[in-house]
């Protein structure tokens, strides 16, 4: 069985290219969510008779308020429920920075890998009299090293990662205060 290790080695190299684009489309996502769910969640907890529209924070104001009528045992459950409930919207598509984080050195590896083996096969089939088939297979690992795609991509990604879980933490803990403070109010109202 025969097949393309440069081949192979290539799509690597675009796979790990189509990561990168892919966590930046997940990183400029994320921070308009963010941005747009930050501002509606400070605003509805410092205008609380105000509509909030459609979003996550309105959401939670609007089940606090449905909720209103909730024995207060219940309420705790309640309020509980609607916070795990936001904090989904929250982590949605970090599993896969966290993914990539973690596959990217792997695959980078995997071309370093393929050069070496190539190198091998070089050697195999032509000995040492073929330096240029030996330097090739040498020059692919090299090449796969050296540019540091894979760890460069996993950087990029964990960047963005950390910056996310830091703005879920402060974002989830508005979304406590915003619920605190309506399901007060609709309960002592």
């Amino acid at each position: 069985m025969h097949f393309d290790i440069q081949l192979l080695h290539s799509f690597i190299f675009y796979l790990l290219y189509g990561l990168a684009a892919l966590v930046t489309f997940i990183a400029i996502e994320r921070f308009i969510f963010y941005i747009y769910t930050m501002r509606h969640a400070l605003r509805l907890h410092h205008a609380p008779s105000e509509n909030g529209g459609s979003n996550v924070a309105a959401e939670i104001v609007r089940q606090v308020r449905d909720g209103q009528k909730t024995p207060r045992e219940e309420m705790e459950d309640l309020t509980e429920s609607i916070y795990i409930k936001a904090r989904t919207h929250l982590v949605r598509h970090l599993w896969a920075l966290d993914t990539i984080v973690t596959a990217a050195p792997l695959l980078g590896l995997i071309g370093t890998i393929f050069g070496i083996i190539d190198t091998f096969g070089a050697l195999a089939h032509s000995g040492i009299s073929d330096p240029s088939a030996v330097s090739a297979g040498i020059g692919t690992a090299l090449y796969a090293t050296a540019l540091g795609i894979g760890i460069g991509v996993a950087l990029y990604g964990l960047f963005f990662y950390n910056l996310f879980q830091e703005r879920v933490e402060r974002i989830a803990d508005q979304f406590k205060l915003l619920i605190l403070h309506h399901s007060r109010e609709t309960n002592y109202a």
